[in-house]
This record gives C-alpha cells, structure tokens and sequence, in this order.
C-alpha cells in the first residue's frame, strides 16, 4: 500500500482505522449479504488552534489519503464489487469544519474513484467538529447515480480516543449493494443498466 506511505510523509498520521459491517437481513428473511467498510486516518491538524486562511497544505497532498483510503475499503470489502460510497470527516475541538472540507475535495475524491473501479455521480458527504470518540454517520449513495434509492444508506464510523483537539479525522466508506430488503420503489439499478445500453 504505496499510496499509505505517501500519506504517511505529507501528512503527520498518528494512525489508520477500519470497520467493517455484514448484514444479512433486517428483519425479513435472510438475503443475499450487504457488506459497507468504513476506512480512516487520523493526521494532525496544522491549523488547529488559530484561523489561516489558505488551507493548501491540506488539500494538495489529499489525492494520496483518496488512494490510501479506497485502496483499504476495496481490500476489506474483499472480491465485491463496489457499488456505493461516501466520505466525512470530523475536525477535533481546536479545528474548523472547513479543514475537514479542504481535505476532502476533488482533489480527494478523483482518487477515491479510481480506486473503487469508477465512480460517475458525485460523492456524498458529511462533516463536523467533535471530541474525540464521536461517532459519523457517513452517507452513501450509488456511485454511479445519485439518484438509485436503493443505495441510499450510511455507515457509523467512530476512532475511540481520536479526533484529539488538534487532530483530523478522515475517512470514507463503500457498500457491495442496495440496503436489505430495499422496496420503496425510485429509479433502480436496472434502470441505470438499461439506459447504458
């Protein structure tokens, strides 16, 4: 994991953190198994403490957290595909929310694509400032469209003692299909194929 090391020198990275879900129903019958993987990276926040108004220094070097992080939720999502995804982030208490965002761009997020096999719509996100141990609900959506209701879902993702004040957390999330028991009707994934064709 290449990109990990390149994240590891632009960035002070105190550690990598992974969660992974496996549910097979929701109350209905036993279908087949819906995995979503949560991956991220706690880094010091240079800006922790004071306003600075250009925040490059956290977003040039992010394209390396996009590959780390995708590269870590593909592997642990093990031989399925991915078919949704998302990314968040929470600020420790002496950070802004907007360091979060600076890390979290385009920049970021063109590589998380790559990563996960392509990706046309746009990804979902969230961000917010929080003491150490609180728990994000990252919002996923398909990766392709946005607007296949089946795909919408989430995964909670807590560091139990990070974000620190002065710390970042960074972090992404992918889903191998729709929620379980999905049926509340929108645009489907079949429809999505059939419009390719």
């Amino acid at each position: 994991m290449h990109y990990s090391s390149q994240v590891e020198r632009d960035y002070d990275v105190r550690g990598w953190y992974s969660s992974v879900q496996e549910c097979r129903h929701d109350g209905g019958a036993p279908g087949e198994t819906l995995v979503k993987v949560a991956t991220g990276v706690v880094i010091r926040n240079p800006f922790a403490g004071k306003f600075v108004a250009e925040l490059s220094d956290l977003t040039d070097p992010s394209a390396a957290i996009g590959h780390a992080l995708g590269e870590r939720a593909v592997a642990l999502l093990g031989n399925r595909p991915v078919e949704s995804y998302g990314k968040g982030g929470i600020a420790g208490t002496a950070g802004e929310q907007e360091h979060v965002v600076a890390c979290i761009t385009t920049v970021f997020g063109d590589p998380l694509r790559q990563q996960v096999g392509g990706g046309k719509a746009w990804i979902s996100s969230v961000s917010k400032v929080a003491v150490a141990g609180t728990a994000i609900d990252i919002p996923l959506a398909h990766k392709d469209e946005l607007y296949i209701r089946s795909h919408y879902d989430a995964i909670t993702f807590s560091v139990p003692d990070g974000p620190r004040p002065d710390e970042l957390l960074i972090c992404v999330a992918v889903a191998s299909g729709a929620r379980v028991h999905q049926r509340v009707g929108g645009k489907t994934v079949a429809d999505l194929k059939a419009a390719a064709v």
